[in-house]
């Protein structure tokens, strides 16, 4: 009867995505063109939110002194760290107030994004706290302006109606979707990802990769989410491990962060699944990098899913060349199956996180439930004793002797 009822509840959620207004940001390649477009629409403070790493080594000095030129004063609130708190969000909206910014621009990863965002919803909503706008659809005034700049090519921030945050006590770790989460605008410059260390460029690629499968697989998909996905991945496939060896190669950069934008336009509208839900309560654990959590997690999903996903994984597989179309489809899901776990073995991504402690795991199963289940429109709706075997096999319990 659950999976009956949650069947329903997806079917309804779809319909309403289908009529709901979600605006994919405008697109600017250059600083000057945002910096034209802030001056016109007579913004003359903005609060840029960013990490420490990318503060340390003033990656936004370009942007700063293009901004300062259109005669736009830009503060800073640079105390974001990976897997940010409320505490985070608190602090940039003081900031914003003390300051006054008439704008917020999120620069950096996902991180950064999703606390501008947040902190503009907060901005809009002095009365109600972060936790009460978790979940779907509880932001009802206009945010003010915000804008992405993404520095890595991954989450999708830019593009997307969610942002997560993680509690500062019980660490649990949620999701807030509503489309006026969208940025307005988005500067789309692969500079910026050309310094990106090796192993955020193969965690964050493989984070985005994700987000075009699992929206792809998914059972909410439209024409538009499937192209997008299915554009991503293509472009993913052919332009990570080239960006992760060779990080100066601007061509594969670019692709990267079109397959980020592509993927974060599909999972805004056909949601994402299963690998998010088991990822999350791993970042509010331990701490776990989300791409990380991702990539590790995608294969094992992959293949629970079994011949559910075959069909789907083969059109995937056709598309992008691993095999020619004559090949049977359950050959084909196969091969991409292992073109992806190929992937992660060649970028540096383990097949296993062996820190899982067994004392967290009920813990971490109740809150990936929780998230996924209703919401989630995934090909095989599971419970919790496959949680919790998933979070094993997650560890490596079932790993094979070699």
């Amino acid at each position: 009867m659950r999976k009956i009822a949650y069947r329903l509840y997806q079917n309804v959620l779809r319909v309403g995505m289908l009529v709901l207004n979600i605006r994919q940001p405008e697109i600017f390649k250059q600083a000057e063109d945002l910096g034209k477009l802030l001056k016109g629409e007579n913004i003359k403070c903005v609060l840029l939110i960013t990490d420490q790493g990318l503060a340390k080594i003033g990656l936004y000095k370009e942007l700063v002194e293009t901004l300062n030129k259109s005669g736009i004063k830009v503060h800073f609130y640079s105390n974001v760290v990976s897997n940010p708190t409320i505490q985070h969000i608190e602090e940039a909206l003081q900031k914003c107030k003390e300051v006054r910014a008439e704008a917020i621009i999120g620069f950096g990863g996902g991180s950064p994004i999703d606390v501008a965002k947040i902190t503009a919803a907060r901005i809009a909503h002095p009365n109600k706290s972060v936790l009460k706008m978790k979940g779907l659809l509880k932001l009802t005034k206009k945010l003010p302006l915000l804008i992405a700049v993404p520095t890595t090519a991954g989450a999708g921030s830019e593009a997307t109606l969610a942002a997560v945050i993680i509690e500062d006590e019980t660490r649990h770790k949620y999701t807030i979707n509503d489309p006026k989460l969208v940025p307005k605008y988005a500067l789309l410059d692969p500079t910026l990802t050309l310094k990106l260390p090796k192993k955020i460029t193969a965690e964050t690629g493989v984070d985005a990769l994700t987000h075009a499968i699992e929206a792809y697989i998914g059972l909410s998909n439209t024409k538009l989410t499937k192209a997008k996905a299915k554009n991503a991945i293509k472009l993913i496939f052919e332009s990570l491990e080239t960006a992760y060896n060779d990080g100066s190669n601007l061509e594969a950069r670019t692709n990267m962060q079109i397959a980020a934008y592509d993927a974060g336009v599909a999972f805004t509208r056909a949601y994402v699944g299963y690998v998010h839900a088991l990822s999350h309560p791993l970042s509010g654990t331990y701490g776990t990098a989300h791409g990380l959590a991702n990539a590790v997690i995608l294969p094992i999903m992959l293949r629970k899913y079994g011949s559910k996903i075959d069909k789907k994984l083969a059109e995937l597989a056709y598309f992008t060349q691993i095999v020619n179309e004559n090949t049977p489809i359950e050959e084909a899901a196969n091969a991409f199956r292992e073109h992806v776990q190929a992937l992660n073995d060649k970028i540096g991504i383990p097949r296993y996180l062996p820190f899982i402690k067994d004392e967290d795991i009920q813990r971490m199963v109740s809150d990936a439930l929780k998230e996924a289940n209703p919401l989630y429109p995934v090909p095989v709706i599971y419970f919790k004793e496959d949680f919790i075997a998933l979070y094993k096999e997650i560890r490596g319990d079932n790993k094979k002797k070699e």
